[in-house]
């Protein structure tokens, strides 16, 4: 019998998860993992938000951040595919995954002996997520998207698209990023990106503040990566956003 892709996600992790909904489960009655930072994140475990997501909260807000010249999010999902070099067979994983809308891109990308985890930490989320179905190469997982529960080197890419800057502790979320791919992975990432030049500089760390995000500085998540081993690293910025992707070793 061919082992679902649920089952498949299973092997990988390092402790036992229970089933809920269509999804595993490892954060069981706690609403979130780790502490909440501001009003975004609160946000993205109401019943209201998941419904609309998709179509018209992330690409709304999506066009604001990142300007008329930033790509849509049907281009942010190509560029994201083009830059893990998704192959046949492939195992990626989709950190603060949401409605699944990459997921289900990765689970297409990497063919039906491939697998696409969707990580995130609302239940609301994921239910949604669930509920557009998908590739049967596509499972989800509720679970710390920090401290990440897979066991080391068990993926081929990691994709982030914005949420790191929502994270309480995002260099200890890169530790954990590096520490599951596999050595030759990559990983793709769409943050915050405040501009060097006052006033804008101040004007972005002040609405970071109000929505509980943090305002990386240019150049710093690449730094970032490197320090952790990654090369191949190339940097892409529109408005107060910037996509960056990078090679394990």
């Amino acid at each position: 019998m061919p082992t679902s892709a649920s089952d498949r996600l299973r092997s990988l992790l390092g402790t036992p998860a229970e089933t809920e909904n269509g999804y595993l489960d490892l954060l069981g009655a706690a609403d979130q993992a780790g502490p909440p930072t501001g009003l975004t994140q609160r946000l993205m475990r109401t019943t209201l938000l998941p419904q609309v997501y998709e179509r018209y909260w992330r690409p709304a807000l999506g066009r604001a951040l990142k300007g008329p010249l930033g790509p849509s999010m049907a281009g942010e999902v190509r560029l994201a595919v083009r830059h893990l070099a998704l192959q046949p067979g492939h195992t990626v994983l989709d950190v603060a995954c949401g409605t699944g809308r990459f997921t289900r891109a990765f689970g297409a990308a990497v063919g039906p002996d491939g697998l696409a985890i969707g990580l995130d930490g609302a239940r609301t989320m994921l239910a949604k997520a669930v509920a557009e179905g998908g590739p049967d190469t596509v499972a989800y997982l509720r679970a710390d998207a920090v401290h990440l529960p897979l066991k080391p080197s068990t993926v081929d890419g990691v994709c982030c698209f914005a949420a790191l800057h929502m994270f309480a502790e995002p260099e200890t979320a890169l530790d954990s990023f590096a520490r599951v791919l596999k050595p030759g992975g990559r990983i793709v990432l769409l943050t915050s990106a405040r501009r060097s030049r006052q006033p804008a500089r101040l004007l972005e760390s002040a609405g970071g503040l109000v929505s509980g995000q943090k305002m990386f500085d240019r150049g710093e998540i690449a730094a970032n990566l490197r320090a952790r081993g990654f090369t191949e690293i190339t940097e892409r910025y529109a408005g107060v956003t910037q996509i960056v992707a990078g090679r394990l070793g």
